[in-house]
This record gives structure tokens, sequence and C-alpha cells, in this order.
């Protein structure tokens, strides 16, 4: 390895953030009320990543499983139903509730029921958009 690599290595894994100085000089350009509105944000990310720590994992993901079923049903529902966004949908939902299972907690079996409706209107609107022929 020559000089000019481990220099390269070393900056890598140095610990600095590229750019960070720059950052830090325009932080002390700010007038006190901006600096304060930041401070003020990085608080309440604090404070939500704090809420969201307190939760259950299985809460969390649950929502976003739900989060999928509505994101497929709303393409489903469109006044032209988008069929490619509404399968990307449920092929996301299916991975988390197939592949997590029981994992999800009580509410494992309310979401394998939800899983099987969106995929049953799925098939229904499918086979409505289909030409007849």
């Amino acid at each position: 390895m020559t000089d000019e690599n481990t220099e390269s290595t070393d900056a890598a894994f140095s610990g600095e953030i590229p750019g960070l100085d720059d950052l830090q000089a325009q932080f002390e350009q700010m007038s006190p009320e901006e600096q304060q509105q930041i401070a003020d944000a990085q608080q309440a990310m604090e404070e939500s990543r704090a809420r969201l720590a307190s939760v259950p994992a299985e809460v969390v993901v649950t929502n976003h499983v739900m989060g999928l079923y509505e994101l497929a049903a709303i393409h489903l529902s469109a006044e032209e139903p988008d069929l490619a966004q509404a399968a990307l949908a449920i092929d996301a939902l299916a991975c988390l509730v197939d592949g997590l299972g029981d994992r999800l907690g009580p509410e494992a079996p309310t979401m394998v029921d939800a899983l099987q409706n969106i995929r049953l209107a799925f098939v229904q609107i499918k086979g409505q958009a289909a030409p007849e022929g």
C-alpha cells in the first residue's frame, strides 16, 4: 500500500465527517433565532426518537403493514386503478406478513386476513379491468 492510499484510508476512518467544518461555519453565521430553530428541531427529533424507542417494534411494524394495506387500497380504488402500484404495495405487505408471521404479535391473524382481503380485491379489480374478448 502506498503512502497516498494509507492517507486516504486514514482519513476515511478518522471519524471526521467531510464538510462538517463548512456546516459549522454556516451555523455560526446564522442569526440567534435561526440557531434556536435548529436547536428546537434537533430537540423535537430526539424526543420523537425516544417515543419511538419506547414502543414495541411489533406495534411499529404492524403500523407499517397497515400503511402498505392502505396504499394498495388507494391504488386499487382510484378512478383508474393502478394495478402495478397496488401489486408492489401488496407484495411488500406480503413480505412482512408472510416473512414475520407470529412475530407480528397478537395482531398477526388480523394482518394475514388483511393480506388475503387485499389480494382478493386485487384479483377482482384486475378481472374487471381485463379487456372483454
